[in-house]
């Protein structure tokens, strides 16, 4: 009986639906009209070399291993993320323009007067990729030592305390925002930062007293004990760092919080398009390679879910932070 091998580049390519074996009698997606035959392009709305770019050409790379043409990663940054989404609200309709972005895809309407796109109409989510969690970090010798500690030191004293983030209207301001939404209206001054390695020093110096960031940056100060971690946004504890209790199990009901990456495109889209590249992209996100390098990244890897999950997710992102990102009077700068 003649064995019939399949190297990962095809069967990343039967997953995505994007390229079939020739052996096995299969045309190519392009040849039907679901993969475009130009060159495509992922529009990254952040600096090169940052932590969303990394992940994006991560994925980009993976996935041109298995398409007709390669993937060309395009950094566009301008007006926080509204130049490059932009570009993609005016891109072709065919899929030859993807948009790799972040939660800060949920909060424009609220932080811009004016956008020249509308972030709903004029986009379809494709994939949700990944999640990546924030932990809130103290001075280590700050006098709460839980979240309920916290909690009631802000309710008996609103105003008194700062917290940083590394920008303004970023994950882990929005981040923080919503837990002093959820924790019962509490008040606190907001010090931003350009990046959270600008503020670590503040934190580490007692000169303010708290951060949230991202778990990729702030697992080494909590670990070799130079900060304390009090908690992790996720909703049960993670495998990223198990140690470290969750919001919601210190008292703050339904409190989740993340910097998520999606790949959209724009609206008009014809959805067997769509659909090829949520079947490529999820595809590529599911190679082992790609997950332990996310993983490192302290990444929650999706990248399994349909168009319409990820649509779903982006409503309920834009339920629940838009209008805590409107009470806190957050605007871009």
């Amino acid at each position: 009986m003649t064995k019939l091998f399949v190297s990962r580049r095809h069967a990343l390519a039967l997953g995505a639906g994007s390229l079939a074996l020739p052996a096995l009698g299969l045309r190519p997606a392009a040849a039907q009209g679901t993969w475009p035959s130009q060159p495509v392009r992922m529009v990254v709305p952040f600096a090169a070399g940052g932590p969303t770019d990394v992940p994006a050409r991560m994925i980009a790379e993976e996935m041109s291993k298995a398409l007709p043409q390669r993937i060309v990663v395009e950094n566009r940054t301008g007006s926080g993320v509204v130049i490059g989404t932009d570009m993609v609200s005016k891109g072709p309709q065919d899929g030859s323009m993807m948009l790799y972005t972040t939660v800060a895809h949920a909060v424009l309407r609220p932080m811009f007067a004016r956008l020249p796109f509308d972030p709903v109409a004029d986009f379809t989510p494709v994939s949700l990729v990944g999640q990546v969690p924030v932990i809130l970090l103290v001075n280590k010798d700050f006098p709460a030592r839980n979240v309920q500690e916290l909690v009631k030191l802000l309710r008996d004293n609103p105003g008194k305390y700062d917290y940083a983030s590394s920008g303004n209207g970023g994950a882990v301001h929005l981040a923080t925002e919503l837990f002093l939404h959820k924790a019962g209206g509490l008040k606190a001054n907001h010090i931003p930062f350009r990046g959270s390695s600008a503020a670590i020093p503040e934190i580490l110096a007692g000169r303010i007293p708290m951060i949230f960031d991202i778990a990729a940056s702030a697992l080494p100060y909590a670990r070799s004990g130079e900060l304390r971690a009090l908690a992790i946004s996720t909703k049960e504890r993670s495998s990223l760092a198990p140690e470290i209790p969750t919001f919601i199990e210190q008292g703050v009901p339904g409190y989740e919080a993340y910097t998520w990456h999606m790949v959209m495109v724009r609206a008009g889209t014809p959805q067997p398009v769509v659909e090829a590249i949520n079947r490529s992209v999820n595809a590529a996100v599911q190679l082992p390679n790609v997950q332990e390098r996310l993983k490192g990244l302290a990444m929650q890897v999706v990248g399994n879910g349909s168009p319409a999950d990820a649509a779903a997710y982006l409503k309920s992102e834009m339920d629940t932070l838009e209008p805590v990102v409107r009470a806190a009077g957050i605007r871009a700068n």
